[in-house]
């Protein structure tokens, strides 16, 4: 790591987490941790260049199919990979190569640029997503593995008690809110060698626990408008992601776009 180094170019991988939702602006698009992170680059690197590659609901095989030869080619100064934990989430995962295709990824992408920064994805804190915490943690013992391998940055966002909080959480309890991404990008920007400018880390301020009945309300909301629909998308071999091109495919100058800079709004969004 590189401290106070200086980027000139950024292209980030991945599924729905990369891309931004559910950090919705008022024209209807994602912005999301890599864009703030970009932005913040951009700010002292006239010419800095940025592609984001990453599609919603993407599988570790996609991500390796679609865009990691595309991102290796672009021969960029920062390179974000993160990729497998839609796998992970799946009822039947063959874990072995899920591992074998990120190890993939990373001997592709570690050469090509001149860091490479791999992260342990963020998990909401409650019930839903332990049955699946033996998978991610296993898929994230391998990412440590790699990145000590391959020269990697790891960003633990895993380990992170404040973005487990589930105020940071979308009401679909899979995607970020936007002080959850901009959290991201504030940890990512640090793991870079840059000056922070706050602690991503500080927990939320206490608040009044949630009655039970305004709990259950929520939950029921949740099956019917978030949980059913994603799996019916499992069960019929769908993605949110099909047919959806890349973010932002070239690696061309990167400007905040007119309108980009006013407060995202919540967002009622589909599981990816």
């Amino acid at each position: 790591m590189e401290m106070n180094a200086r980027y000139t170019s950024f292209v980030a991988v991945g599924d729905s987490f990369t891309e931004g939702m559910s950090d919705l602006l008022p024209d209807g698009s994602y912005r999301g941790w890599a864009d703030l992170l970009a932005a913040r680059l951009a700010a002292s690197a006239p010419g800095f260049r940025y592609a984001n590659l990453a599609v919603r609901g993407k599988l570790i095989g996609q991500i390796v199919d679609e865009q990691i030869g595309m991102a290796a080619a672009m021969q960029a100064d920062v390179v974000t990979l993160v990729g497998g934990l839609n796998d992970t989430l799946r009822p039947k995962c063959d874990m072995a190569r899920v591992c074998g295709l990120m190890e993939e990824a990373v001997e592709t992408l570690a050469p090509s640029c001149r860091q490479l920064v791999l992260m342990r994805s963020p998990g909401r804190s409650g019930p839903v997503l332990e049955r699946f915490r033996p998978r991610m943690e296993e898929l994230f013992a391998h990412i440590d593995a790699l990145a000590a391998r391959h020269g990697a940055l790891v960003v633990d966002l895993y380990g992170s008690t404040a973005l487990s909080d589930r105020r940071m959480w979308d009401v679909d309890r899979l995607h970020l809110t936007a002080e959850g991404h901009r959290r991201v990008a504030e940890a990512v920007w640090q793991a870079l060698g840059l000056d922070a400018e706050d602690d991503w880390q500080a927990p939320l301020p206490p608040t009044d626990p949630t009655g039970w009945a305004a709990r259950r309300t929520a939950d029921l909301r949740f099956a019917r408008q978030y949980l059913g629909p994603w799996i019916g998308r499992r069960l019929t071999g769908r993605s949110s992601g099909d047919g959806r091109p890349p973010k932002r495919a070239e690696l061309l100058p990167y400007e905040l776009p007119l309108g980009r800079d006013e407060a995202p709004l919540g967002r009622d969004e589909a599981l990816s």
